[in-house]
């Protein structure tokens, strides 16, 4: 069966483009029954899609005030009630009546954008959303209530101070709806008990029951985690920024203190680490997968095929990358986008995938190819040239306080103008340089090395 499963992967082409968005795809995903697709976008529309045919089953204004993350259809609804959460931080519903007018409304907001959303699995009511304020927030349907469940706390600095965790991830253990993993900008996914997070408003205090990271990244805070994903056997899948991509076996993690653990010896897949007590635990080292690029936009992570055995994300490179699961042998690297490929969604039932990212459409894959494709080494995928788009600047940071001051700073009636046309000029000089050096670049091979270019 294994043999079966990776010949499809092998013939995986584009089925269909859907192209009716006007802005970035950033969220995609099938109904139950896998003959609907959900999308949404920085147009604020969200659109049902026939995927098989390219119709447009319907669409709305999601009511959010800027880009739609993330949309999903609610179990056992007849795909009449939708979920959506944005980069304005509101969680919203959105309700699809007899006459297909759809009536949406606010449920919560967070301090900042709200990335994703998790649904109990088989529940038509329940589902949790996470945000940039660290929050993590408890949806019921039957109420319309939103509950603060907890915040996600770093572990206590020096100071005394603990800061928030500012969250892009949130996903549930389908074998025990009672896990919670999230995470953010730092190196350690979080599994919550939500039994034990329950605490009537004392959200503060609410615990991790186990913290996650390869032992080379404890500690380390130039890293953070981008997308999460549960398999069918409760493994975790963690996709780091500006790194790999890790699984974690079932009871793999370092416990619910992070800081009560030490690297010993750094090496990437080493699995030494001994705790405070002086207690030494030889965990499992997490499987890891590597070639893609992940440095520039929030990324989630998936598995695709019928029990996981498979690994896909997409890539800075416009690419999505597809790995084995079992022992993270790669496998394809297929031109997903003009620039960026963000999201990748497996379908129900089928070794279908929609993608979608930078580009306006949403991309359908089917195994539907004449011929194999060729199996690859990572190192052999050839440089490939992005379409430059003004967004995807490294902007420095000094640029970026430059533009927020100039933003702030309104000329009284009769003041002199004069110095502020000269910092117009020098911002106008700095986003030029700015310009220049990506473009450059993107021209380096060493900038580009593996995350560039596709053997096929």
């Amino acid at each position: 069966q294994d043999a079966v499963i990776q010949e499809l992967v092998m013939r995986l082409q584009i089925h269909r483009k859907l192209n009716k968005h006007t802005g970035c795809v950033n969220t995609v995903g099938f109904n139950a029954a896998g003959d609907t697709l959900i999308s949404g976008s920085d147009d604020q529309r969200v659109m049902l899609w026939d995927w098989d045919t390219g119709a447009v089953k319907m669409q709305f204004h999601s009511g959010h005030g800027d880009n739609v993350f993330q949309a999903r259809f609610m179990p056992y609804t007849n795909d009449r009630t939708i979920v959506t959460c944005s980069a304005d931080g509101e969680v919203r519903v959105a309700k699809i009546q007899d006459g297909r007018d759809v009536l949406t409304s606010l449920l919560g907001e967070h301090d900042g954008r709200a990335h994703k959303l998790a649904i109990e699995p088989g529940s038509p009511y329940i589902f949790y959303s996470c945000g940039e304020d660290g929050h993590v927030q408890h949806f019921d349907l039957r109420t319309d209530t939103a509950t603060e469940l907890f915040i996600c706390r770093k572990p206590v600095a020096k100071s005394g101070y603990s800061s928030h965790v500012r969250l892009n991830a949130i996903t549930i253990d389908p074998r025990n709806p009672n896990l919670l993993a999230v995470a953010g900008n730092n190196s350690y996914a979080r599994v919550y008990d939500i039994r034990k997070c329950k605490s009537g408003g004392s959200s503060d205090f609410a615990q991790p029951s186990d913290c996650y990271c390869p032992p080379h990244l404890i500690g380390n805070k130039n890293v953070g985690i981008t997308g999460l994903a549960f398999s069918h056997q409760s493994e975790l899948l963690v996709s780091y920024n500006d790194e790999n991509i890790y699984l974690f076996p079932k009871n793999g993690g370092l416990g619910p203190d992070p800081k009560s653990s030490v690297k010993i010896g750094g090496g990437e897949g080493s699995n030494s680490t001994v705790f405070a007590s002086g207690e030494d635990v030889d965990l499992p080292a997490p499987q890891v997968y590597v070639g893609h690029r992940n440095c520039e936009t929030v990324k989630g992570v998936t598995f695709i095929g019928p029990n996981h055995e498979y690994v896909a994300s997409g890539s800075d490179c416009g690419r999505l990358f597809i790995w084995r699961k079992r022992d993270g042998k790669f496998l394809r690297a297929m031109e997903g986008d003009e620039c960026i490929v963000n999201c990748i969604e497996p379908h129900p039932h089928a070794m279908t995938i929609a993608s979608s990212g930078i580009d306006n459409d949403v991309k359908l894959w089917t195994p539907s190819a004449v011929e194999r494709a060729r199996v690859v080494n990572v190192e052999e995928l050839k440089p490939r040239k992005r379409k430059a788009k003004l967004w995807q600047f490294a902007l420095p940071e000094e640029l970026v306080w430059h533009v927020l001051a100039s933003r702030r700073r309104q000329p009284a009636a009769g003041e002199d103008s004069s110095e502020d046309l000269e910092d117009n000029t020098e911002l106008l000089n700095l986003v030029l340089r700015a310009a220049n050096r990506d473009n450059l670049s993107d021209e380096s091979d060493e900038d580009e090395k593996t995350s560039d270019g596709s053997g096929e």
